[in-house]
């Protein structure tokens, strides 16, 4: 016999729909959570309930949230805060990036990262049911067209291999690439990170108002701006762009995984069917 609403009890209702957006009980680690969307990211978690571990090459002021040093360029760094870290890790959000004209732009934005990530799920730090979101960007998009090259990226075993890798592809050095990169490696990740109850995404935010972006604001916040104009939208915050990263790692987005989500307020797919501009 079928049940009616009449006959759940309050945990199956919203008690029970806010208990899987929440963190409580869940130790989070946020890389590069000193400032951008991974800086809101960390608020959005502690908010949440959430146990939250920095990890930054930049220090962080607040006493809610432990905090431990990291350079992305450097493997011994990497390998020494993932085991000051120790486990357990339930939800493990990357966000560290830097733009175009960067010294080691490959290793920040996508190697070091994943030497981080594979360090923590090779030392069985995340249980069954733990997830992980990358931060990629609408700037990767058509990541599937470079599937080839990606892929021979990706087959890169080591730290090492893969910045000798780019060394010999300079084309694949930039910050479209290194998004891109994120894209596949998630798609790629999904099976055999599923197989141990892990899930990965990525977040490709559109532009969004952060101190990375401002720096470069000519180009990353003027884009797009005529199409944010007619839906009376401005940039991103990073707020937004967090709050998307969380959901992506709480147990509500739970057959969520391999998947790269954009958050452009629809521009992309807009012009990629044709729908904007409009016609005249």
């Amino acid at each position: 016999m079928s049940s009616s609403s009449s006959d759940a009890s309050p945990q199956d209702g919203p008690g029970a729909v806010g208990a899987a957006l929440g963190f409580g009980g869940r130790r989070t680690l946020v890389v590069g959570g000193a400032s951008g969307i991974g800086r809101a990211a960390v608020d959005v978690v502690v908010e949440l309930g959430g146990d939250v571990v920095v990890m930054d090459i930049a220090p962080v002021d607040r006493a809610d949230v432990g905090y431990i040093s990291v350079d992305l360029t450097s493997k011994p760094s990497i390998e020494r805060a993932v085991d000051e870290c120790g486990g357990p890790i339930h939800a493990l959000l990357s966000c560290a990036g830097v733009a175009d004209g960067t010294a080691a732009l490959p290793t920040i934005n996508f190697i070091g990262q994943r030497h981080l990530i594979e360090r923590v799920t090779a030392a069985g730090m995340m249980p069954r049911g733990s997830a992980i979101a990358m931060v990629s960007s609408a700037a990767g998009r058509g990541w599937e067209a470079a599937l080839d090259t990606l892929l021979e990226y990706l087959a890169t075993p080591t730290f090492e291999a893969a910045q000798a890798w780019v060394a010999q592809h300079p084309d694949m050095a930039t910050y479209s690439a290194s998004k891109q990169a994120v894209c596949a490696y998630v798609g790629r990740q999904a099976y055999p990170f599923g197989t141990r109850g892990i899930r990965i995404n990525a977040l490709m935010p559109g532009p969004t108002d952060t101190p990375l972006a401002r720096a470069n604001a000519d180009v990353w916040l003027t884009y797009a701006t005529d199409y944010r104009s007619d839906l009376g939208l401005g940039a991103s915050t990073p707020e937004e762009q967090a709050s998307v990263l969380a959901f992506l790692c709480s147990p509500a987005s739970s057959r969520i995984t391999g998947a790269s989500i954009m958050a452009d307020a629809g521009h992309a797919v807009s012009r990629l069917t044709g729908s904007y501009p409009p016609p005249p």
